[in-house]
């Protein structure tokens, strides 16, 4: 599977009359356009991104004349309504955005404070209406594929938790629903927006992949400084084509090749994501391939573990404490750089997908198969 291939590209039509994701500069030509002066563009990029309006007519601070006149041409602000909101025990929240053709995609806010009380905020954004590459252990898979995200679809996600959480976003990361090297043009446009209009920095920005061939080259080639995260899973290649079929088409060496130019390129640390699965790929002996695959491939690595979360039909099962302790303590014996990451929301379908597939065991019609409900809420199947 590559970035070209027909079955991974599918994309709606693109009306690019969507305010959200402009820049100053083309908002301030688009008010020219409209006969305003040029600062009516200024004034619409605080009243997107500052005040967070969710409709042209709400706009008050311009006037009604503009603001009739955008709506009249087919001008739309690009914001979704909440279908549905989860909060877990720990204040998780994962959100269900019901899009403009009826489909579900579904995003995460993770609160974290630190010891002095500042809460750090991460949006944990979908690049997809679900995913073509069906890892075996993932639910997004599961629930089948639709389509590409658009770019205002990426950044009204971060700005749903943001609303929220009545908090700014700190951190980014392009973990949700879909494969981002799938839909890197979009992708690229929403990262380009979230640093320079909703000002999040690049560094606070992460991207993942379950690796698709040639696209981290071409991420390399923007010399972003925002962190690359692959998804491994597994230290040989025999055992990762197992758990993630497209690996078939990228072979381990050639990713890690890619993933050394991208740190030679941009001097970005890449995250290896390993997802550990009971009796699969969690031994001790595994974790001890593992860095010798990093030693061999050098500096400029760390590895994210990912206690499996548990999905409905799955045959795997989470690890215990004990086993995710101790694999994680043969790589740091290894000065593998390794870090845990605390599983957030378990009481709230916390795996991505989980909470969308709730809704699909009916799959509902949308509105390209010319049968549009009102009343219902399609989702990608």
């Amino acid at each position: 599977l590559t970035a070209s291939s027909p079955s991974s590209s599918r994309t709606p039509h693109v009306d690019s009359r969507v305010l959200l994701g402009m820049s100053e500069q083309e908002l301030q030509q688009l008010a020219v356009e409209f006969g305003q002066q040029s600062y009516r563009g200024k004034q619409l990029h605080h009243l997107i991104y500052k005040r967070k309006e969710k409709e042209i007519q709400d706009f008050s601070h311009l006037p009604q004349a503009f603001r009739n006149a955008l709506i009249e041409a087919g001008w739309r602000l690009g914001r979704s309504p909440i279908y549905q909101s989860v909060t877990a025990a720990d204040g998780t929240v994962k959100l269900l955005i019901k899009l403009e053709d009826n489909r579900l995609i579904e995003t995460v806010g993770i609160p974290v404070q630190d010891e002095k009380g500042s809460m750090r905020l991460t949006a944990c954004v979908s690049s997809q209406v679900g995913c073509p590459l069906r890892c075996s252990f993932c639910a997004t898979g599961k629930g089948g594929y639709s389509r590409n995200l658009q770019r205002h679809e990426i950044i009204e996600q971060v700005l749903a938790i943001e609303d929220i959480f009545k908090h700014r976003v700190t951190n980014v990361v392009f973990m949700g629903m879909g494969e981002p090297m799938l839909n890197l043009k979009s992708v690229l446009d929403a990262h380009r927006c979230l640093n320079k209009d909703v000002q999040i920095g690049q560094r606070m920005i992460t991207i993942s992949t379950v690796g698709v061939p040639n696209t981290i080259k071409r991420l390399a080639s923007h010399k972003l400084q925002s962190t690359l995260a692959v998804s491994l899973h597994a230290p040989n290649q025999e055992l990762r084509e197992m758990i993630v079929p497209s690996a078939k088409s990228y072979p381990l060496d050639a990713i890690m090749k890619d993933c050394r130019d991208y740190f030679a390129e941009t001097s970005r640390r890449v995250t290896f994501e390993y997802a550990l699965l009971a009796g699969v790929n969690d031994s001790v002996e595994q974790a001890k391939e593992l860095a010798e695959l990093l030693h061999e491939w050098g500096r400029g690595h760390h590895v994210n573990l990912i206690p499996f979360n548990p999905i409905e039909g799955s045959e795997y099962r989470r690890p215990y404490k004990k086993a995710v302790s101790a694999f994680a303590s043969a790589l740091e014996s290894r000065k593998i750089t390794t870090s845990v990451r605390q599983t957030r929301g378990l009481d709230a379908s916390a795996a991505c997908g989980q909470l969308r597939n709730n809704f699909q065991k009916k799959p509902l019609l949308t509105e390209s198969d010319g049968e549009q409900s009102q009343s219902k809420v399609a989702v990608a199947c």
